[in-house]
């Protein structure tokens, strides 16, 4: 489950954070960063990415136009100086232990959302092993749906540096690309089962657009995320 009712707004520590790891991947990654102004300026936004690296959660912060909130592991804030640093970076404690894991990282990612705020989902889950690109979960759909957020597809390529490409036998180089809005608005009148379903198919076909991944046809293993 999430630990409480909100999360603090990511503030000076989150910009700070961002001056200081920025440098640093790229030097790391040496990322090509596209499509930044795709994410609108003001009010809701939810950034749909794939997922390739457990250093997915830092990139996408550090290169989005704007503060960006996501889930942590609720362990990650249990000494004072952790729970101080990454409540102020506007993380969201979520306990993946918990039964009601998937339904409080809804809730949550929704109040933030209505907070006029962003924040950044993996709809497949969790990280794929070998680059493809798996299905996607509905509760991408779903905070986007209840909270009406511009949805922005993010395109995450050649992070994971185990992932080479067959031909060449490299990875790939590192992308970061924000795609166009995807539009949802024609979906209000559906039943909302199925607005959820072409809400989420919408989403991964705009993430695999941005990223050419080859189509996994199933879930990912293990993954119950946002």
């Amino acid at each position: 489950m999430v630990s409480g009712q909100s999360a603090a707004r990511p503030g000076i520590v989150f910009t700070i954070g961002r001056a200081v790891l920025r440098p640093l991947l790229w030097l790391r990654f040496r990322p090509r960063v596209t499509g930044r102004e795709h994410v609108p300026a003001h009010g809701p936004v939810l950034l749909a990415s794939n997922h390739l690296s457990a250093v997915d959660t830092i990139l996408i912060p550090s290169f989005s136009p704007r503060k960006v909130q996501f889930l942590a592991k609720a362990s990650l804030f249990a000494t004072p100086i952790g729970g101080w640093f990454f409540r102020h970076i506007g993380a969201i404690p979520v306990h993946r232990e918990a039964g009601s894991a998937a339904q409080a990282a809804l809730e949550a990612g929704t109040r933030v959302l209505a907070a006029g705020q962003v924040f950044a989902v993996f709809p497949e889950g969790s990280r794929s092993r070998d680059g493809r690109l798996y299905r996607g979960r509905s509760g991408a759909a779903f905070m986007a749906l209840e909270t009406g957020a511009t949805v922005v597809p993010v395109g995450l390529i050649g992070i994971n540096r185990a992932i080479v490409d067959p031909a060449t036998g490299k990875p790939a180089p590192a992308e970061i690309r924000f795609g166009a809005p995807i539009d949802l608005s024609d979906l209000a009148a559906l039943p909302g089962g199925r607005a959820r379903r072409e809400a989420t198919e919408r989403i991964m076909a705009a993430i695999q657009q941005l990223t050419g991944q080859e189509l996994a046809g199933g879930y990912s293993e293990g993954g119950r995320g946002a």
